[in-house]
């Protein structure tokens, strides 16, 4: 799902994500995907396996995978 949040310029879209189990999940996942260029924010939830993520513009999925597979964790895809 990709909806415009309250700033136009900006894009808002929800990933899956397994293998999340804890808060480090959620920073280890957060840390990798905020250097992607264009991010102005990430909220990873572990309990339901879900990374909301700000950008710019609409992201590279293979950008995301490859942030989400650093951070040892397997992007299933968009909700």
């Amino acid at each position: 799902m990709t909806a415009q949040s309250d700033t136009p310029a900006s894009v808002t879209t929800v990933y899956k994500v397994s293998g999340m189990s804890c808060g480090h999940c959620e920073g280890s996942v957060s840390g990798e995907i905020s250097e992607i260029p264009g991010v102005s924010s990430v909220k990873a939830v572990a309990s339901t396996g879900e990374v909301t993520v700000v950008s710019a513009a609409p992201l590279d999925e293979a950008a995301v995978r490859a942030a989400v597979d650093e951070a040892g964790y397997e992007l299933v895809g968009t909700v």
